[in-house]
């Protein structure tokens, strides 16, 4: 009984943590990331503003001490609770020293906040886990530990959430934020993994399993290097290119890497597909990852050569999340309990 509500709090954890990875590809899609240029606060609200009129400095209104205001360009901090009278008295308020980005955008602000709710929540299913696991301290310590490992992985990918706010955006800390998420997936499989009391272990091949491993490693790789080619797309959208056909018109070699990448990735996987068809091992997930990785390719396709269509962006980055869960269960299924020869 302790495992099936265990598991359903394990799995209802991964789902939100998938969630966060959806919000987080709509942020980047969608350019938000700076909507909320403070944190965990959002201009130092708890629910944020919805109209600038709410950062402007207003005579004889109430703030509160932390509240956040727009003026000369610049955000200013209320060091106290107090009162504004007819006249702006600086004393009342520190400058914000973060970063200099000040600007408002009300749809921006709240992609940003929801992506920052889906956070919480998914911090709060897997505090709840970590607590749920000790049931597990006599039976299997390693469901505890890696349990709070979970929680870890999570808080320090809040921490990294915020350096992101803090860099405006640097690529490497993008970069470094959405690897980290993947971390927290892979952890929390392996829990599911660890804390199910039968396991369908497929039949053991140590080429395939070896095949298996380079699969994931090179997904995560192509995560890596599509956020360095998103990071250009970035810079030409702010160099004041608004037509969406010309961002990939004249691409640093990035993106090229990237393509030429992506025909590695599906080979290795096609190899692994038809490797366990001919040996009959029962992985049967390897649909899966070869429907994925087809679905992978035609965002990829869309974004260069159809003008990035709506929504195809964060497809093509929730996909690649999909596909390197499923990459990792395949691995976590291939034990050497059952053995086949070459």
């Amino acid at each position: 009984m302790k495992n099936t509500a265990f598991l359903k709090m394990a799995k209802t954890s991964l789902v939100l943590v998938y969630l966060v990875i959806i919000a987080g590809a709509t942020v980047r899609m969608t350019g938000s990331g700076m909507g909320c240029p403070d944190w965990p606060k959002c201009f130092g609200y708890y629910i944020p503003p919805t109209d600038v009129q709410e950062l402007t400095w207003e005579a004889y209104h109430e703030y509160e001490k932390g509240q956040v205001i727009m003026k000369d360009e610049k955000l200013f901090v209320a060091k106290e609770t107090f009162t504004s009278d007819e006249m702006y008295h600086p004393e009342y308020w520190k400058e914000y020293t973060k970063h200099d980005y000040a600007e408002f955008n009300p749809m921006h602000t709240w992609v940003e906040y929801i992506n920052r709710l889906f956070g919480a929540l998914a911090g709060v299913a897997c505090f709840i886990l970590g607590i749920m696991s000790f049931r597990f301290w006599k039976t299997k310590k390693s469901v505890v530990a890696w349990s709070w490992i979970v929680v870890f992985l999570l808080g320090f990918n809040a921490w990294l959430g915020a350096t992101v706010v803090y860099s405006v955006l640097s690529p490497v800390k993008i970069t470094t934020h959405m690897i980290a998420a993947l971390l927290n997936v892979a952890a929390l499989i392996y829990v599911i993994h660890l804390a199910k009391e039968n396991h369908n272990y497929k039949k053991y091949n140590p080429t395939f399993k070896f095949f298996l491993w380079i699969s994931m490693i090179l997904t995560l790789i192509q995560v890596g290097i599509g956020t360095q080619v998103r990071e250009f797309v970035d810079h030409q959208v702010k160099a004041g290119i608004g037509n969406e056909f010309l961002w990939l018109q004249n691409p640093d070699v990035t993106f090229y890497v990237h393509r030429t990448f992506s025909i590695i990735v599906l080979l290795v996987n096609l190899y692994l597909y038809l490797r366990n068809k001919r040996l009959n091992l029962g992985f049967t997930n390897l649909n899966w990852v070869m429907l994925l990785l087809l679905l992978e390719i035609g965002t990829g396709i869309a974004m260069n050569y159809f003008g990035f269509p709506f929504g195809s962006q964060a497809a093509h980055l929730v996909l690649a999340a999909i596909l390197y869960g499923i990459q990792f269960s395949l691995i976590l299924d291939s034990s050497k309990k059952h053995s086949i020869l070459e």
